[in-house]
Parts: structure tokens; C-alpha cells; sequence
């Protein structure tokens, strides 16, 4: 769920959905100095971190001319924790974009890196705070595959973040001490080495936490029920740019089962919300997950609390009405730790 306001400004969506997973709404909420000890909410005014309730830190945003410190929400709210028993694709889960792309993340290349970050803590801290879906570049380099934040398909010394192993290891850290939880693992694959992602996610521990290729559902139908597949140990879903490695790897082709709408810029244009040139319409029903992208086409860390803040929830409408009425399943962002929105993911 997602509540946003901005001071005096209201904003009030509620939707009914078949099974009822994502609820927009808002509510007045005026900027207090009177709160503390764990009481003040988002947007509320706070001295220290203590001041903020429970998954909020207290921050500030001058992009929305704030002159002083207020609550703002740095940790998702498992959708799982508030209803259970639904299907997988009944539920909304918050995405990082370029997850591995850390700012201050030290150079393992023996040279500066030269690229944009897109987000402010390690991707163990993500997963920890409510982030279920990690968006990772992957490319031959170095005689391995590592995380790269390039162009051109190829992966530089100055754009290198690290191997991608040792990402994966953390994932295979928390889904192991996390027995109940599922992440999703969206592929910007660039690797050619035969058999390459099947070899290292096996490396990485991953294997036994695969979701089967053959029990995807492939028109639309809906996923299994998630205590279904938490009880099959099925908690991690991958998937691939490259069409071939379904066939080749058993690696699901993102766009057979995600309906996604445009990445950059485009996806943060007020009004509109074209889907993405290889997925389907976003109407089309041809997929049951969608998977909505949210961040601008240059991070700017200072601006992300504008941007996650009223035209956030304003755009997940616009979107909403632009797939026929379907919620996104997975909403990426750039600095998922800054929101000046009530999130409930």
C-alpha cells in the first residue's frame, strides 16, 4: 500500500482488485513538532533517528524546499506480513534498479570508476529493509561474469563494480536465514559464455532455490499461491533479456512472462505510461506480472525524495489505468531508501 501527501495537499485513491493487493490512498498529514520516542510518521518533523516510527529514518529533502529534518521512509513493508495466502502476482514488490550500482562501493578494477550510482546501500541492507527484486547487469569480464554499470554491451575496467558471485552470495545469505521469503532477480545479460549464469548461480548456492521454467505461467494465468511455493522452496525467480537462455539454460525470457513499462525518463513523464519496446502492451494480459519502472534516465541521489514523493503515487495511477486496471507486481527505483510517501510494499 502507498499513502503520499505533501502537506496541504490530499490525495485519495482506493482500489478494489479482484484480490485486493495494493491500496492507493492518502491522508492529510501536517508537518508536527510535538512528536518523539518512536512516535513521529512520515513527513512529521524529527530532532534524531529515534524520533520516526519503525521502518522511517529522519532526513531531509531540499528538493521539496524543506528547511528541516523529517520523517521519511527508508524500509518496505513485506505485503505478505499484511495478507497472505494470495498468488504471487497479487502482491507488490519493491525493485532496485542497477541494486549493485552503490555509491562509495570500492573499485575491485585497479582503476577509478567512471559511471552513475543508483543506489545508497549494500544490496544485503536492501534485502534486509523490504527490497524483493534486485535488477542486475551482468557481462563477461575478466576472464568471469561481474556487475557492470556499461554500454555498448561490453563491460570496462571503469565501469566494473565486482563479480557477480559475490552479489549472489548475498542473496543465497538471505533467502537461507529468511526461510519464508522470495526474491526476484531481473537479468540485463550480456554474458556469451556458454552455459555461463547456469554455472554461476549453482556456484553461488542458488540452485536449490530455483522456480521451475515449466511451472511459469505462460498466458497470463496466475502464479502459484506464495506459501505454495515458499513450502517447495521455489523462493527465487530469475529472469533473462535473451530469449534463447530459456531454452538453453532454463532461464525464464523476461518479456514472455513481464509486462513493463518504458525505463528513464519516459517512465517518470507525468500522464503517460508506454510500455516498454520488447514487452507486450501493457493492456494486453499476456503476462500476469507487470513490472513498472520509476526512476529518471540520470540519478540524482538529492532529488529522489522529490521524485518518490506525490508524482510517485500519481504515476502508479497513470499506470495502473494504462495496463487495464492491473497494480505493478514490481516497482523499481533509483535510492529506494528516500521516500516521502507512506509505503506499504
Amino acid at each position: 500500500m502507498l499513502s503520499c501527501s505533501m502537506d496541504h495537499r490530499g490525495l485519495c485513491r482506493a482500489t478494489a482488485i479482484g484480490y485486493l493487493f495494493l491500496l492507493l490512498f492518502s491522508f492529510f498529514i501536517s508537518i508536527s513538532t510535538s512528536c518523539s520516542n518512536g512516535n513521529c510518521q512520515v513527513l512529521d518533523s524529527c530532532s534524531q533517528a529515534t524520533d520516526c516510527g519503525r521502518g522511517l529514518y529522519c532526513g531531509n529533502c531540499q528538493a521539496l524546499g524543506k528547511t528541516q529534518p523529517f520523517c521519511t521512509r527508508g524500509q518496505a513493508t513485506i505485503p505478505t506480513s499484511v495478507i497472505g495466502g494470495l498468488p504471487f502476482n497479487k502482491y507488490s514488490w519493491l525493485v532496485t534498479h542497477n541494486s549493485f550500482s552503490i555509491v562509495d562501493a570500492p573499485s575491485l578494477s585497479g582503476v577509478q570508476r567512471l559511471t552513475f550510482y543508483n543506489q545508497e546501500d549494500t544490496v544485503t541492507n536492501q534485502l534486509m529493509n523490504g527490497v524483493r527484486g534486485l535488477m542486475l547487469d551482468m557481462y563477461d569480464f575478466d576472464g568471469d561474469i561481474w556487475l557492470c554499470h556499461s554500454f555498448r554491451g561490453q563491460c570496462f575496467n571503469f565501469t566494473a563494480f565486482q563479480p557477480a558471485i559475490n552479489t549472489l552470495r548475498e542473496v543465497e545469505a538471505f533467502l537461507s536465514q529468511n526461510p519464508t521469503e522470495i526474491v526476484t532477480i531481473i537479468i540485463e545479460d550480456y554474458v556469451h559464455t556458454p552455459k555461463g549464469l547456469t554455472k554461476l548461480f549453482t556456484n553461488a548456492g542458488l540452485d536449490k532455490y530455483w522456480f521451475p521454467v515449466s511451472k511459469m505461467p505462460k498466458n497470463g494465468e496466475d502464479w502459484p499461491i506464495v506459501n505454495d511455493m515458499v513450502q517447495a522452496n521455489h523462493r527465487l525467480l530469475v529472469f533473462t533479456s535473451v530469449a534463447s537462455k530459456e531454452a538453453e539454460e532454463g532461464i525464464a525470457y523476461q518479456w514472455k512472462y513481464i509486462l513493463e513499462n518504458e525505463a528513464g525518463d519516459p517512465g517518470v513523464k507525468q500522464g503517460s505510461c508506454p510500455n516498454r519496446k520488447e514487452s507486450g502492451p501493457l493492456n494486453s494480459k499476456s503476462a500476469s506480472l507487470f513490472l513498472m519502472n520509476y526512476f529518471p534516465t540520470y540519478p540524482v541521489e538529492d532529488e529522489a525524495c522529490k521524485v518518490h514523493s506525490t508524482p510517485l503515487a500519481d504515476m502508479i495511477g497513470t499506470c495502473y489505468k494504462a495496463a487495464g486496471s492491473m497494480i505493478p507486481n514490481f516497482l523499481a527505483v533509483n535510492f529506494y531508501m528516500v521516500f516521502s510517501c507512506n509505503y506499504y510494499l
